[in-house]
């Protein structure tokens, strides 16, 4: 099992300069970080992915989608960009020397359309089938992350993002599970993980508040009873949001300070997570 920390804990916009974090992630003895390619360039990336080998880290990636690259719309020329971009993103992870690529990426964060949800659903997963050949050719998973209610309706739960991962018919297509997520929409964590089977293939942790696993009421012996049932031994990547007042954490809806010190709040995870989880 290996344990990293997303970037965005210290990023103030998605566009920041991510390199002097890597020194700080090495030094906490993390063994990777998470970064976002919302704000990243094929030029950036071809630089970074040598400054984390650089400081001894690996890498895994997770994005989004816009609204004008949503693989659910109605409109086949936006659903077209929605793939462009997607085998972008996938060719993006792959030369950073990731070979996971997690998050939103099934529609845009923050679009509902209830009503749709059912088709929608279908033309995601048709356009993940469409990408089964470019991850099946830079070695790359995509992790499908169930997020909260607030954040969309096409996928809420364990659940659901197994039943999408399973209709893209990739078996490069697997389900992220987040604990802030989890502990807003699952009656049984245990068992929503466990049933996630081999699909799970990507663990995000934060507590209730998104702040310091541990130090909270998020569920942390049904998440553990979950993982251990499947054998999960793939990584734990805590992604905490805790500064407000910047333009990142604004995306999130952090409207207050949840811990003082972001360094000091990726220590005491890493020492969680070590304890809970390894």
């Amino acid at each position: 099992m290996k344990f990293g920390v997303h970037a965005g804990l210290w990023m103030a916009r998605w566009t920041d300069e991510i390199t002097p974090i890597l020194k700080t992630v090495a030094d906490l003895g993390y063994d990777g970080v998470e970064v976002s390619l919302l704000g990243m360039t094929t030029e950036k990336a071809a630089a970074l992915a040598g400054q984390v080998r650089d400081h001894g880290l690996e890498i895994t990636c997770s994005d989004g989608l816009s609204k004008d690259a949503d693989i659910t719309s109605p409109d086949p020329e936006v659903r077209a960009a929605g793939v462009r971009y997607l085998r972008w993103a996938i060719e993006t992870t792959a030369s950073l020397g990731s070979h996971g690529l997690a998050g939103v990426v099934y529609a845009p964060w923050g679009v509902f359309d209830p009503v749709n949800k059912p088709v929608r659903a279908e033309r995601s997963a048709a356009a993940f089938a469409e990408l089964d050949n470019d991850l099946a050719r830079h070695e790359v998973t995509l992790g499908l992350e169930a997020i909260n209610r607030f954040e969309t309706d096409l996928v809420n739960t364990a659940a659901e993002a197994t039943a999408l991962a399973t209709a893209s018919g990739s078996d490069r297509v697997g389900v992220l599970l987040d604990t802030f997520h989890m502990n807003i929409e699952e009656k049984d964590v245990a068992g929503a993980i466990t049933a996630t089977g081999d699909r799970l293939v990507h663990f995000h942790v934060s507590d209730n508040d998104r702040g310091v696993p541990g130090s909270g009421h998020a569920p942390w012996q049904e998440a553990v009873q979950g993982l251990r049932a499947l054998g999960y031994d793939r990584w734990i990547v805590t992604e905490m949001f805790v500064m407000a007042g910047n333009p990142a954490s604004a995306d999130l809806n952090i409207w207050r300070d949840l811990e003082p010190d972001p360094t000091a709040a990726a220590a005491q995870a890493l020492s969680f997570m070590r304890q809970t989880f390894a």
